[in-house]
């Protein structure tokens, strides 16, 4: 059975996140505060956490940077929510290891939404699948990927999240691995932002272009030599990215690109 740990100090929201993901046959753990989260994870393994930021004694930020460096937290997705909406608020719980925000009043059908996404990228709905158990929202989980998946100098490594660069083994986070993924679908082809945010995060998420790009930078500092001129994943202007696999590609210099905000087609892209 899929296990989530919900935190949050309001033990009305608790209570109700839990009545409504046990009833979708979820087995449900919950902590009143970051604290608590940090010690539930090192004693348990979860395949989901669901957090919220303000709490006593340790805040959800600070609690997830503890969580990352925990042998069960270094792959666990984690679901923010938030009062705060701010690109500066997302870019703190992404950087604290965060992999999807949710802002708060918020309805369970968008939860249910991005857990979907989350468990999409993690596989645990397809390996409860063949333990025989079956959940709900599991139809919409996209077959598995490929054992290996390769472009160039860039080899992909579903099993274990990692991407190899000529030879060089690079953790990836889930999201990170699943825009690559993406990508590498379509090698040396521009792909636009709408598939990217549809592809990744399964739902039309039109607002989180800059949820985008954050994850997008991320990446870059991972693949690349020189995250502002990068040479692997080149911003295509009011299109999107496009994957260059080998490095002999001329760097782009990407230090400077028009606004996320400019009226275009689609927001233009911008790491």
């Amino acid at each position: 059975m899929v296990r989530i740990l919900v935190v949050d100090d309001d033990p009305e929201i608790t209570d109700l996140l839990k009545l409504d993901l046990e009833l979708m046959r979820f087995d449900v753990h919950t902590a009143a505060d970051g604290a608590a989260a940090v010690k539930k994870v090192t004693e348990t393994a979860y395949d989901l956490m669901i957090i919220d930021v303000m709490m006593p004694r340790m805040d959800g930020y600070e609690a997830c940077q503890k969580i990352r460096h925990l042998p069960n937290g270094k792959e666990l997705p984690i679901i923010m929510l938030t009062a705060k909406g701010t690109l500066a608020d997302k870019v703190r719980g992404f950087n604290a290891g965060v992999d999807d925000y949710l802002v708060k009043p918020f309805e369970f059908q968008e939860l249910m939404v991005r857990m979907r996404a989350l468990f999409r990228r993690t596989g645990a709905l397809n390996r409860e699948a063949g333990k025989g158990t079956q959940n709900p929202i599991e139809a919409d989980v996209l077959p598995k990927t490929p054992e290996r998946l390769e472009a160039g100098d860039i080899r992909l490594l579903p099993t274990s999240l990692e991407v190899c660069v000529n030879d060089e083994r690079i953790k990836l986070t889930p999201t990170e691995f699943e825009i690559l993924y993406c990508l590498m679908q379509n090698a040396n082809e521009p792909v636009r932002l709408a598939t990217l945010l549809k592809d990744v995060w399964g739902y039309d998420a039109d607002e989180d272009v800059r949820m985008l790009r954050v994850h997008m930078g991320g990446l870059r500092q991972k693949i690349e030599d020189d995250a502002k001129k990068p040479i692997y994943v080149e911003t295509v202007t009011n299109v999107g990215y496009r994957l260059n696999p080998y490095q002999q590609a001329s760097p782009q210099d990407d230090t400077v690109t028009p606004s996320m905000d400019a009226p275009s087609p689609e927001p233009a892209a911008q790491r």
